[in-house]
């Protein structure tokens, strides 16, 4: 196999990128049970969006679809991981308000669930509340939900190179 990634057959860059899914929700479940640092709404979001990715990534692996099939796949997984990466930049843009413009803090989201439908939560959440404004974590002067567009953008240029790249098999 080619030390390049790009270059990887179907199955192991879909390997790859399940891997990585796998790995950042690892690491989001240690900050928040090792580290003790609770998830925002919008975070929680991001974690159901690196595990959808996870789950068409794992698909792909598992089916080992010709042509068509690895078209689909590599748009369902790019779809999934930009949607991810949308509530990442809605995150990371929260987080760039001046303490002035940061809405309220809202209600959890787990009595959000509860108490209101679904299209009301999704709306509560997505126009913020100052916890998702809270940066609690930064690694090389990003924070995580910087860290997790990043990612986001990555597994989705994976994903579509993985589907669309010309094979010779």
């Amino acid at each position: 196999m080619s030390p390049n990634p790009f270059a990887w057959p179907f199955r192991s860059q879909f390997l790859l990128g399940l891997l990585c899914c796998l790995g950042l929700l690892g690491y989001a479940l240690y900050v928040q049970y090792q580290q003790f640092l609770e998830p925002c709404p919008l975070c929680i979001f991001q974690r159901v969006a690196f595990f959808a990715a996870a789950a068409v990534f794992l698909l792909g692996l598992l089916h080992n679809p010709g042509r068509a099939g690895r078209r689909v796949y590599g748009i369902l997984a790019a779809l999934a991981a930009l949607i991810g990466a949308g509530i990442a930049g809605r995150h990371v843009w929260l987080q760039s308000l001046p303490p002035d413009q940061v809405p309220a803090c809202g209600p959890g989201l787990e009595y959000m669930l509860d108490a209101f439908p679904l299209s009301k939560v999704l709306s509560m959440v997505f126009t913020g509340s100052g916890e998702c404004a809270n940066v609690d974590w930064t690694f090389l002067g990003l924070s995580m939900p910087a860290w997790t567009l990043a990612w986001f953008i990555a597994l989705a240029v994976l994903a579509l190179w993985a589907g669309f790249r010309p094979r010779t098999t």
